[in-house]
């Protein structure tokens, strides 16, 4: 099933007002560059999967704690 994506409401929005077809037709390559980036960006966060937790801190070799 194909998931409804945040933005397009926002960019129905703009299609459907005179001045947001003008600025859509003005900057159309900059907005489906910025499009495809947010689209790669976000499979590859999908790919990635939840972020793991950082390691706790070794102490130092010579034994003194950090400041």
């Amino acid at each position: 099933m194909i998931r409804m994506h945040k933005l397009v409401p926002l960019v129905g929005g703009l299609l459907l007002s005179r001045g947001g077809r003008r600025v859509a037709g003005r900057h159309a390559g900059k907005l489906a560059l910025a499009t495809l980036a947010y689209e790669v960006w976000r499979t590859r966060q999908e790919k990635r999967g939840p972020l793991k937790a950082r390691p706790a801190p070794r102490e130092r070799w010579s034994g003194r704690k950090p400041r």
